[in-house]
């Protein structure tokens, strides 16, 4: 790290800390961090579901903050950016194999997509794993495929097997009833609610989700008997008859995403965008709210904070070089949508937006930090991919500033949690564009009603914030934007 500082001209001495950062940096405070994130998080906005009217009201507060800093709206004058998504809902959905009528959201929960007019027959043959050797051995085309794909990535195995002819596709992911009933009861709470996306052309692709247990009932045949046939010789496996019916129904979802905007100096046609998700996952089935506290409340009131630095230090005559895009999206928690709007219909040119800094849980302590004798730390993820220099560049002022640890176990191509993968940084990543995320990992609250505004841990957000303000400070003012010398080796979600 000291050589590549000394290539980039950094020096590690306290005399390198600059005063107008520092100055504006002091206005990052957990009093305002707390009063912000106490509105957001509050029962009142009912959990910002996407298209709700709590995300409604959370988007007229950052609209009415950024108005009262005096940054501009880029929109034509405004601070939305608005759009439809499509709340897709399949009310009626049947699966008969034999003589068992399987029951949606207890039996198998429905992951594809189509829209019938009445049931279809088909055979239900037993592919196992989807390998060259055993689709000779099995004919797909006009069936319905039983499908073995622990261990594998589902979406690809499915698509290339539908790819091969097959009508439909039931599809086991996972070992173990109760892995499975955990994720039929997330369905089921949901299934009121639609799947929330963009709207594209109905597809006819009955995919079905069912356990390893259910497979082998299906197939009247033991477990291990079916898991071994899997690997080698699924023709073994007799085929079955079976009937499907898909209903499918759709509505109108406008939302929108917040965004403001600080014109830069003599470099003002490169864009930096500092990045954060201001939807959550709204009320559960039982009517409890998911405040979204730390998801992503935290990230939300951090770039508030951080938007408000900027733009006090611009009154004084301190404007960064570069501009700087304020951005909160919605529909994270749907698909990471609201960032791939923007990625595709930009505000301004993607080859003029220099880095993309993106801010998703920051108040709290991990799984990982909760007994150590430091806590003051920050996951870093995504920041050498693309660019060299990035990940020196926010080393060197965590260094210079607020000396976190910088904690990058998230960062690794096969981490098991795809961390990297789940947050808005990647629609920018995957047009090329250097990112940083910072995160403060999971926790027992996640996504549970009880991510609440007094667990924040305060004083710590208000130290990320402020390495994320000095690294952005950095990236908006220093001479050359960051170069983009590195390769994307993670296109895929």
């Amino acid at each position: 790290m000291l050589v590549a500082m000394l290539i980039l001209g950094i020096s590690l001495t306290g005399s390198a800390q600059d005063a107008t950062a520092l100055k504006y940096a002091a206005t990052i405070n957990a009093q305002d961090l707390e009063k912000h994130l106490t509105y957001l998080a509050s029962d009142e906005l009912e959990g910002r579901d996407t298209g709700e009217k709590g995300q409604k009201l959370a988007a007229e507060y950052l609209a009415n903050f950024y108005q009262n800093l005096g940054l501009k709206g880029p929109v034509d004058g405004t601070y939305f950016q608005k759009f439809n998504l499509a709340s897709t809902s399949f009310p009626e959905v049947t699966l008969t194999v034999g003589k068992q009528k399987l029951v949606n959201n207890e039996d198998f929960v429905f992951i594809g997509d189509g829209s019938m007019k009445k049931a279809a027959k088909a055979d239900l043959v037993f592919l196992g794993l989807a390998s060259e050797e055993n689709m000779k051995k099995v004919d797909v085309k006009g069936k319905l495929v039983g499908l073995w794909a622990i261990g594998a990535r589902a979406q690809n195995v499915v698509s290339d097997i539908m790819k091969a002819g097959a009508v439909g596709v039931i599809v086991v992911t996972m070992e173990g009833q109760a892995n499975f009933d955990r994720l039929a009861g997330r369905y089921k709470s949901l299934s009121g609610r639609g799947r929330l996306g963009f709207e594209e052309p109905t597809k006819q692709e009955p995919i079905f989700l069912v356990s390893s247990d259910k497979m082998a009932a299906l197939f009247a045949t033991p477990v291990e008997v079916l898991k071994e046939a899997a690997k080698n010789n699924p023709e073994s496996i007799k085929a079955q008859k079976a009937s499907y019916f898909v209903k499918k129904e759709t509505k109108i979802v406008p939302t929108e995403n917040v965004m403001a905007f600080l014109e830069g100096t003599d470099k003002k046609d490169e864009i930096l965008v500092i990045s954060s998700h201001y939807d959550h996952v709204g009320i559960n089935s039982k009517g409890e709210i998911n405040n979204g506290a730390d998801d992503d409340g935290s990230g939300t009131v951090s770039v508030m904070e951080i938007a408000e630095a900027f733009a006090l230090a611009a009154k004084d005559g301190k404007k960064p070089r570069r501009s700087i895009l304020f951005l909160n999206v919605t529909g994270e928690e749907k698909g990471l949508l609201g960032s791939e709007y923007y990625s595709n219909n930009p505000i301004f040119p993607l080859a003029n937006t220099v880095n993309n800094i993106n801010i998703d849980m920051v108040g709290r302590i991990d799984y990982e930090y909760q007994n150590a004798p430091n806590k003051d730390y920050v996951y870093v993820i995504g920041s050498e991919m693309l660019s060299s220099h990035l990940k020196v560049i926010n080393e060197y002022n965590n260094i210079t500033y607020t000396n976190l640890i910088l904690d990058y176990r998230y960062d690794a191509e096969d981490d098991p949690n795809r961390f990297y993968y789940r947050s808005d940084h990647y629609n920018f990543a995957k047009h090329n564009i250097p990112v940083i995320f910072f995160f403060n990992g999971v926790h027992d609250d996640y996504h549970q009603p009880t991510d609440t505004v007094d667990k924040i841990e305060f004083p710590l957000m208000t130290k990320r914030a402020k390495l994320i303000f000095h690294t952005a400070w950095d990236l908006s003012n220093r001479e050359n934007r960051t170069p983009v010398d590195g390769t994307n080796t993670r296109t895929e979600r």
